[in-house]
């Protein structure tokens, strides 16, 4: 039956403003952890309804963003059924193709999935997240000379394909998780929002 699933993304990370891994550059530390976090306004997975759930990832990338070997941590919405949460670790791992499917292969060891309460919220433009007691962050996307959001396209590497970014800053990162060994507290570096829709 596939899926077609449409929302909003919050992503944060180490980085400086703008992070170089989205234009296919080696990260300014060297490594890039952060959070990526897609919010599903509106979807169907094989016939499932996943409308209303956040998804997010905690990620470690070692180097350059398109050599993978990304470790990451996966926490699903505690308000998901069962069924619900298989349904978005079926998209997001890339066992139903599509276009997130090449962004999963960048993965090559996901350390745990976790059920954890997930505040998602995007008000004027600003955003905030925060994943159980794991991370949270507040962000919020920089304005062009029009009043329009600084916007990315076509870039080689993204956690929205086919939709353009808005690119900001993050004035809260915070992030403890041992298993990635992160212990982040950091403010004013890169921070990225945008809309998608998946298909497949």
């Amino acid at each position: 039956m596939g899926y077609q699933v449409e929302g909003k993304l919050l992503e944060v990370c180490t980085c400086n403003i703008l992070c170089p891994c989205w234009v296919g550059e080696d990260p300014d530390s060297g490594v890039c952890s952060g959070i990526l976090s897609w919010h599903i306004e509106k979807g169907k997975v094989d016939g499932v309804d996943v409308s209303g759930l956040t998804f997010g990832l905690l990620v470690h990338i070692p180097g350059n963003i398109m050599k993978g070997n990304w470790r990451a941590v996966a926490y699903v919405d505690d308000k998901a059924t069962p069924k619900q949460q298989e349904a978005i670790l079926n998209v997001w791992t890339g066992k139903l193709g599509g276009p997130i499917a090449d962004f999963a292969k960048l993965i090559s060891e996901v350390v745990a999935v976790e059920r954890v309460p997930i505040t998602f919220a995007i008000e004027k433009g600003k955003g905030r997240i925060t994943i159980g007691n794991a991370a949270e962050a507040e962000l919020a996307p920089f304005q062009g000379a029009t009043g329009q959001p600084t916007t990315l396209h076509d870039t080689i590497f993204t956690s929205i394909p086919g939709s353009p970014a808005y690119v900001g800053k993050a004035s809260k990162f915070r992030a403890n998780v041992p298993k990635l060994g992160f212990n982040i507290n950091t403010k004013d570096h890169n921070a990225i929002q945008g809309s998608f829709r998946f298909t497949g």
